[in-house]
């Protein structure tokens, strides 16, 4: 099978939660034999040299880059304010030498599947229309709204708060109109299914989840430093400041107090500087801004922390930490998606009191946190094999071509 991808950022490296989900499809797509045809945008914030490449993309997948600057821009997003009814977070990947390079490939190039990878691609769907008769196939990520409706709950800033609630209405107008355009639909989790089977649409459906490569990931237990607690993710994803900002403020300070002697490590790039400010003076914190590999950090970690209080879809980083035999004790919201059961592969707390108990027990005994941990890399072995979810993808496609 012929398939184009379109994806609003080079999936490599794969340092967060999108790259990652976009990337290991691809490798499994390209595994089962498909032609895949990879049409990206290299934008300023995650722009990445062609020729540095692994040998994978070069030898396996047609990778055809075109530069977009992307970047956020307050004047650029006080028009769209005014001047648009698109959400700024898409309407800032709608590009005119973008949109040439995807009608040049389809003049050239004939696909069975034109996948696309995220809600800003919607807005080129009718450009897709226009230049062929292909199948379109939306993977989408999250409920791309209900990121920014929770956010906007968590900010106090009351000018914030209301441009949230704005982008989050807009966004969601967009994800629902463009349900219709769609003639398959890859949610990422069967929560996200049930919200979207809601609206009307004609789309067929297949719960898509990021799978893991268990012969990458593999667990190594001789070099946790434990007792220690770790977080690792995008410092520059609002979600991730919220929570970590909640969890310092509440949870840390009692914490410490009873265990003065516990680390807690901290990685992840793009930290603005008012986190860097805030955190710098923050007992037995260790800031490690981005790290080289990602696996290499979380086993040799203890406890991993993931304290979300908006967002959606799946956290891709859990279901990394679980492969690797992690504890992890994150919020309900930080375990949609993923079906998870607490006290059994992972800890479930949503208040401070309840975080720091979770926490304050897996310190106190470290058989449960080897339990959990071992029970965790079963289940995700069981659920998130990347083989077996590319797999019943094509047997999905196959079906309904």
């Amino acid at each position: 099978m012929k398939i184009l991808i379109l994806s609003n950022k080079i999936p490599y490296p794969p340092k967060d939660g999108g790259s990652i989900a976009t990337l290991n499809l691809l490798k499994s797509l390209s595994n089962l034999g498909n032609k895949i045809v990879l049409l990206t945008m290299n934008t300023e914030k995650h722009y990445f040299e062609l020729e540095k490449l692994p040998l994978f993309f070069t030898k396996n997948i047609k990778t055809i880059s075109v530069y977009v600057k992307a970047s956020i821009n307050k004047k650029d997003a006080l028009k769209n304010l005014f001047f648009s009814k698109l959400p700024y977070s898409a309407e800032r990947f709608f590009n005119k030498n973008y949109k040439i390079g995807l009608i040049k490939i389809l003049k050239k190039e004939k696909f069975d599947i034109i996948q696309l990878e995220g809600l800003p691609l919607a807005l080129y769907i009718s450009i897709i229309r226009k230049y062929s008769a292909s199948k379109i196939s939306m993977r989408s990520h999250n409920i791309e709204d209900e990121i920014w409706e929770r956010s906007s709950k968590m900010e106090k800033n009351i000018f914030k708060k209301f441009y949230l609630k704005i982008l989050s209405k807009r966004i969601r107008n967009l994800e629902f109109k463009s349900l219709k355009k769609y003639d398959f639909l890859l949610p990422i989790t069967k929560r996200d299914e049930k919200i979207f089977k809601k609206f009307e649409h004609k789309c067929k459906i297949l719960v898509t989840p990021t799978g893991i490569n268990s012969k990458e990931l593999k667990p190594d237990f001789t070099k946790i430093k434990y007792p220690s607690i770790f977080h690792l993710g995008a410092l520059d994803w609002l979600p991730n400041q919220e929570g970590l900002i909640w969890f310092f403020d509440k949870v840390w300070k009692n914490l410490i107090k009873k265990n003065p002697n516990l680390k807690f490590y901290l990685a992840g790039r793009n930290a603005p500087d008012f986190i860097r400010e805030k955190f710098k003076n923050i007992k037995n914190l260790i800031f490690l801004g981005e790290i080289k590999v990602a696996k290499d950090f979380i086993n040799s970690h203890a406890i991993m922390i993931v304290p979300l209080f908006s967002g959606s879809g799946m956290r891709i980083k859990i279901i990394e930490g679980m492969a690797l035999g992690k504890t992890i004790i994150t919020t309900s919201i930080g375990t949609e998606g993923i079906n998870s059961t607490h006290k059994k592969n992972i800890l479930i707390a949503n208040s401070p009191k309840s975080f720091e108990k979770e926490i304050q027990k897996v310190l106190d005994d470290k058989l449960l946190f080897q339990e959990i941990g071992k029970n965790a890399i079963v289940f995700v072995k069981k659920n998130f094999d990347n083989e077996n979810i590319a797999k019943k993808l094509m047997q999905f496609y196959k079906e309904n071509l």
